[in-house]
């Protein structure tokens, strides 16, 4: 989830931030400390200066990715074709701040979003190019699903439960009967192909464009190496008709890769819903993975 920034939210404000950098950095520590316009959820982005970032763990649940995305990070970088974070500082806790916490180059460009894109085809080609560049990392020793990016890129029955709770609580607002066939087929899919790197999170606010188009990809916390469906999602929360297709073939996903992308995106979609978040938004991917599913069929 991404949004506008405000400070303090989450125990953490520019004056911390200050504090930490002042004890940690102080070489930075004549910087300029400014919430980033657009923030996300997991974890809280503080502008240093003209060229870097601060990025903090939100809570205790989102902190375990910071070692992982320091580690792993600058071992993809240079097989990626649009730029991704760079850490040059490494925090820990201190100052009240209880988690490790990083300091990372700026990267140009704005928030993805339809009306900043020049072409969305051309867009829904260039993120499924990503994805395949990061398909072809070297796997080995990449952390495997768990707790640290919570279970994507394992089966999506990891949240049978949870989502078949939503679907009760959903009843009359959503197709359930329709929905509920979806959930089945992306149960039925199994993937048996080698682990392979995924993000985790390719939505709308990890993607920045530039004169209309893919510039950089960032936040690697739910990043792992697995089953690359749940990289699918923006199929249908981002594109639609032609985009989509484009999208589908880029990546050249399989019926089974593309029920399984469908699973994860009704997921989340159905578990927000239910808690009285963005309705008018989740009912719409709803909507489309619901439409998707049947013109399979």
């Amino acid at each position: 989830m991404d949004g506008t920034s405000v400070d303090g939210r989450g125990g953490i404000d520019a004056g911390l931030v200050r504090r930490l950098i002042k004890a940690q950095f102080p070489q930075w520590a004549e910087l300029a400390v400014e919430p980033v316009k657009v923030d996300g959820w997991d974890n809280r982005t503080y502008r240093l200066g003209a060229s870097m970032t601060v990025r903090l763990p939100s809570a205790a649940a989102y902190a375990e990715a910071v070692g992982k995305e320091n580690e792993w990070i600058p071992r993809l970088a240079p097989y990626l074709p649009v730029p991704v974070p760079e850490v040059v500082g490494n925090g820990v806790p201190g100052e009240g701040y209880p988690h490790h916490w990083s300091v990372r180059r700026w990267l140009d460009g704005e928030t993805s979003s339809v009306e900043r894109i020049s072409d969305l085809t051309a867009f829904a080609v260039a993120v499924g190019e990503f994805l395949l560049a990061l398909q072809a990392c070297d796997a080995t020793g990449g952390p495997v699903p768990g707790g640290h990016n919570f279970h994507r890129g394992g089966p999506p029955a990891y949240y049978d439960s949870e989502t078949r709770a939503a679907l009760v609580a959903l009843d009359g607002q959503v197709d359930v009967e329709a929905a509920s066939a979806v959930w089945e087929a992306a149960l039925a899919s199994r993937f048996d192909g080698p682990p392979v790197w995924f993000h985790g999170d390719i939505a709308s606010g990890n993607l920045l464009v530039r004169d209309g188009k893919l510039s950089a990809v960032i936040d690697f916390g739910t990043s792992g190496v697995g089953d690359p469906a749940c990289d699918l999602v923006i199929a249908w929360t981002m594109f639609s008709g032609e985009s989509r297709a484009a999208f589908r073939r880029t990546v050249a996903a399989d019926a089974g890769t593309w029920a399984r992308a469908r699973g994860w995106a009704l997921w989340k979609a159905l578990i927000v819903l239910a808690d009285g978040r963005d309705e008018e938004i989740n009912k719409l991917v709803i909507d489309e993975v619901l439409a998707d599913h049947q013109l399979s069929s």
